[in-house]
This record gives C-alpha cells, sequence and structure tokens, in this order.
C-alpha cells in the first residue's frame, strides 16, 4: 500500500519540530495530526501565516475523532505516535510517498524513536515525488523544486502548507504523472 504523507514544521533546521503530519492512502483514507508540544520559540511570521493559519484546530487540549477509518487528532508527539501505529497497522507493507521527502521522512521517524522503532510494516525509504517530477518534465531536481505543485495538481479542496491537503496534491500529481 502506497501511503502519500507531508510535515509541516517549525522551519528548515536540524532542531526542527513537527507542527502537523497528514497521511492519505490509495483508497483515501486520511490520517490528520496536529501537535501541542512543537517548539513554538522557532515560529516565526512566515510559519504563523503559512502553516499555524492553516491548522484544522483551534483548540488547545488533546483530541481524536476516528470516522470511516479516518483519524484527526491534536497532541503531544508519543501519543500521535502511539495513534499513528494504529492507524498504520491496518495495512500489510507500506511504501511512503512524499515531496522533497528529506524532512518529512526524518521527522516520521522520529517520532517513533528512532529507524529501527517505526513499524515493522512500513519501508524505511521514502519515494520523493520531486524526482519524479523533475524526469517526468525533463528538468533539474532544482527546476522541479520549485514549480508549483498547484499546477501539476487537479484542483483539491483545501489550503496550501495544511499537512493533509499537501499529502493529497502529493498523492494527485504521484498518479497524474504515471498516466
Amino acid at each position: 500500500m502506497k501511503i502519500f504523507f507531508d510535515t509541516e514544521f517549525t522551519g528548515l533546521h536540524k532542531d526542527t519540530s513537527l507542527i502537523s503530519i497528514g497521511l492519505v492512502d490509495e483508497n483515501g483514507k486520511t490520517f490528520y495530526a496536529e501537535f501541542l508540544d512543537y517548539n513554538q520559540d522557532q515560529v516565526n511570521d512566515w510559519i504563523r501565516e503559512n502553516v499555524i493559519n492553516h491548522l484544522s484546530f483551534n483548540l488547545f487540549a488533546t483530541k481524536l475523532e476516528v470516522k470511516n477509518g479516518n483519524t484527526e487528532m491534536k497532541g503531544p508527539k508519543k501519543y500521535v505516535a502511539d495513534c499513528l501505529k494504529i492507524w498504520l497497522a491496518n495495512y500489510d507493507d507500506i511504501q511512503l510517498v512524499s515531496d522533497v521527502c528529506h524532512y518529512d521522512m526524518v521527522l516520521f521517524i522520529d517520532m517513533f524513536g528512532d529507524a529501527f522503532s517505526i513499524p515493522e510494516n512500513v519501508s524505511p525509504v521514502c519515494h520523493d515525488i520531486n524526482q519524479d517530477i523533475a524526469t517526468y518534465y525533463n528538468i533539474s531536481e532544482k527546476e522541479a523544486f520549485d514549480k508549483s505543485r498547484e499546477e501539476i495538481s487537479d484542483k483539491i479542496e483545501g489550503d496550501k502548507h495544511n499537512a493533509l491537503y499537501d499529502a493529497k496534491v502529493i498523492k494527485n500529481i504521484y498518479y497524474k504523472l504515471r498516466k
């Protein structure tokens, strides 16, 4: 099973912390979580305007809601990781797919402690659609990085820099480039 995912975090530096994570499987089932324990001292104006303002919950308390196999939640990293493990247990072999996945995959692994602690059904290697975009358009990976994902993707409901919206865009682009 391919699971498309994205994370939002407090900055492009080694001590960044997760703000949110969104995952969507091949069949459209979703997992979306916002973290209560991200480092608020690292939040700058850009993160506040483009990420924090696009979060789904206005709550400052732990929340968990499961409907039709879709999970939405808010909580500290350990609680989110425990709930995500349960959601991921519904699948046999998981191939993660993301976009410029270097930070996303490191932060995903960090939720569980280390690469040897991620669920056994999850491949420790993430497929990166930025490379697919570069190949499809015959451009460099740097040019692919700069290419607007909304120009490539079909119209998706939601806000850019919301992790679940971005995961749905990643899924759409993945399949669109394979047609």
